[in-house]
């Protein structure tokens, strides 16, 4: 059974730049494994620092290795570059939580819990832009199958890769 996660929806917002499109990305809760699915998952703790996104794509490309999800780890290492980098920016000190599960047999979430509250959004990027081009790879790849879960103390952003 694959989680389907409701489109993101468009706003209009005023960014200092003129006005922008910005795609926010829907508030959801993870749907948790119900009886008789598969529920295997790997979670490591990170800092807020730029090498963690090395450690997390790792640990990705190791754990797909291992379930023998060969096809997905190119696609899941990216989504999890883009995802940790996002949390490394948030401006949180103490540790961030980068997990793996399959959902399904051919579906992996990749989430990612940071201690911000801010949850990220989707600008659109000209040619020249230098940033603003992760979390639209990120949709793009998982198909729009992403959102973010706001917690007390912080929030998950999580995205479904599947073939």
């Amino acid at each position: 059974m694959g989680v389907t996660l409701p489109r993101p929806t468009t706003l209009s917002a005023h960014t200092g730049c003129g006005r922008k499109q910005l795609l926010r990305p829907p508030v959801t809760a993870i749907a948790e494994p119900t009886i008789g699915e598969l529920t295997e998952s790997a979670a490591l703790y990170l800092p807020y620092q730029p090498e963690s996104v090395g450690r997390a794509r790792r640990l990705v490309r190791e754990v797909l290795t291992e379930w023998g999800l060969l096809h997905l780890i190119d696609t899941a290492a990216l989504v999890t570059s883009e995802l940790v980098t996002n949390a490394t920016k948030t401006g949180c000190h103490r540790r961030m939580t980068v997990s793996v599960t399959l959902v399904t047999d051919a579906t992996v979430r990749i989430s990612v819990r940071d201690g911000s509250r801010c949850l990220p959004v989707l600008l659109p990027a000209s040619d020249d832009d230098e940033c603003h081009r992760g979390l639209a790879l990120v949709h793009q790849l998982t198909g729009g199958r992403w959102g973010v879960t706001v917690e007390p103390f912080g929030k998950v952003v999580h995205a479904d890769v599947a073939r």
